[in-house]
């Protein structure tokens, strides 16, 4: 049952993660070779998005790395990879803009990112502690014990749920402001629509095999339940 249950369910959730994630770094590199007739680097379009909007004392800093770029709240930095940082692609402007996105949702208290941020503590001790306890109540035939697995695993695909609207938002707000602020052309605007639609699909990749996951568990508990 283990076996069939993940071929069928989480084998195919996991291609399509893998192809999600083959998608963001091909369109990427396709944009990274489109400079912005600007000719301004993703750093510079991230200081003025953050200057902007009165985030001053958000830093942009540059971190090692591909396709690495977040925004730490708990710092107030942005942190550009290599690839982006100095780069005036409209695939680097792109991801710049974004991050500028979750930094102006955290100065916003935007409320899907303030869920999301509380609830990673609670995420992150029932990632390591849902499937031991689920297989340790599979092996004591313990119902209870599996069912509190199947809730600790829950709170993943809750997660992920929480995070979709929080990157759907950071890049509207990313490919409004580089159109009212003339960052980019329209021909440019469109190019890192895609990246920034590319980047998006891995999050509901990521919701697929979360999902495909709890759902194998869930069969999995049933099966032993009726043997």
């Amino acid at each position: 049952m283990f076996d069939l249950y993940y071929l069928v369910l989480v084998v195919p959730a996991m291609l399509f993660a893998g192809w999600a994630q083959m998608q963001v770094s091909s369109t990427f590199d396709q944009y990274s070779k489109v400079r912005s007739s600007r000719g301004i680097t993703a750093a510079q379009v991230a200081r003025r998005i953050l200057d902007a909007n009165r985030l001053q004392q958000v830093r942009v800093e540059r971190i090692a790395g591909k396709l690495t770029d977040h925004f730490d709240p708990s710092s107030g930095v942005i942190r550009l990879s290599d690839d982006v940082y100095g780069s005036s692609s409209v695939a680097a402007i792109g991801v710049a803009a974004h991050e500028c996105g979750h930094a102006i949702q955290h100065a916003k208290k935007y409320a899907p990112m303030q869920l999301r941020t509380a609830i990673i503590p609670v995420t992150n001790l029932g990632s390591k502690l849902s499937i031991p306890l689920f297989v340790i109540g599979l092996i004591l035939s313990y119902e209870p014990l599996c069912n509190i697995g199947l809730m600790l695993f829950s709170l993943a695909a809750i997660f992920q749920l929480v995070t979709l609207p929080v990157e759907f938002d950071a890049s509207a707000r990313a490919l409004r402001t580089l159109e009212q602020e003339r960052f980019l052309e329209a021909s440019e605007l469109r190019g890192s629509k895609r990246v920034l639609k590319a980047a998006a699909l891995t999050y509901v990749a990521a919701l697929v095999v979360s999902l495909a996951q709890l759902l194998r568990l869930v069969l999995i508990s049933r099966s032993r339940n009726r043997d």
